[in-house]
């Protein structure tokens, strides 16, 4: 199953202060009033009034990101910080192998990064995407990491977060669905035993 993320994560009310009076962006709700604002190229050109700019070569340490962030770009996620930590991430999966990068701006200006990582051998709170969320100010709870206690695994790619933007949804949604679904199985697993196969059965 594949992954792709290209969005800027903040605290929910800056963003929506600073895309108020946009055509292009759509704020997708994550926990901890944190959002996320899909970065598409449409976005980009009207931010900035110039078409997006992509590395040529497969994104590195050197240039860590496919979104090439022009000065413009960077500039304005930089003055966006002003009011608060804002970050951009970036990462493609497919198969259980690709790359993750990110970078904060705060107070104006790079506070981390960019970093880039495409081995992901260090512990998980190190990777690029849950150091950024964290220096963002995502706090532990009973997910995981920062990554799946914000939502971001809740989505697969941009198309999706900007459908779930439009739709107005919230990471609790897909929490009920989730609990649902466990609820639904777990009354399935205490149903009286039908004889045949564990094949035919399944295994739950």
């Amino acid at each position: 199953m594949s992954y792709q993320l290209s969005a800027v994560v903040a605290d929910v009310e800056l963003l929506r202060e600073r895309t108020a009076d946009l055509d292009h962006a759509v704020l997708a709700a994550l926990r901890q009033d944190f959002a996320l604002l899909p970065v598409t190229p449409q976005l980009v050109q009207e931010l900035t009034g110039a078409l997006p700019d992509f590395a040529a070569d497969p994104p590195g340490p050197e240039q860590p990101f496919e979104l090439v962030l022009s000065p413009a770009l960077a500039g304005l996620f930089a003055g966006w910080s002003r009011s608060g930590p804002v970050a951009y991430l970036e990462a493609e999966f497919s198969g259980g192998l690709g790359r993750q990068a990110s970078v904060v701006w705060l107070a104006g200006a790079v506070s981390w990064g960019p970093h880039f990582d495409d081995v992901l051998d260090a512990p998980r709170g190190q990777w690029p995407l849950n150091t950024a969320l964290t220096r963002i100010g995502a706090e532990p709870g009973r997910w995981i990491d920062p990554f799946a206690e914000l939502g971001l695994h809740l989505e697969r790619n941009t198309a999706g977060w900007l459908a779930h933007g439009r739709r107005g949804l919230t990471a609790d949604y897909w929490d009920e669905l989730a609990e649902e679904w466990e609820f639904g199985e777990s009354g399935a697993r205490q149903q009286p035993e039908r004889p045949g196969p564990v094949g035919d059965w399944g295994i739950l």
